[in-house]
């Protein structure tokens, strides 16, 4: 994969390798939540979002951003 690049320039904007934990925990907390409001009842039967569990801002990354491939063709490779 030496002459694999990127399709779009873009790139997270961040110094972690990946949100894999946060999306873990995240999705544990969610499922859990899920299955407690479903046990609760019939009046009671609204799911939570992702969005209630945890915010986007507190994971390792603060999101994507775009850059200029032309003056930065090293940050282009995968």
């Amino acid at each position: 994969m030496s002459r694999s690049t990127r399709k779009r320039s873009i790139a997270g904007v961040t110094a972690a390798a990946s949100e894999k934990r946060d999306k873990q925990k995240a999705n544990r907390t969610l499922r859990r939540l899920a299955k407690v409001r479903l046990q609760q009842g019939a009046a009671e039967r609204v799911l939570p979002v992702k969005r209630e569990v945890i915010d986007p801002w507190s994971m390792a990354k603060e999101g994507k951003l775009y850059f200029d491939a032309a003056s930065s063709p090293k940050r282009m490779r995968k």
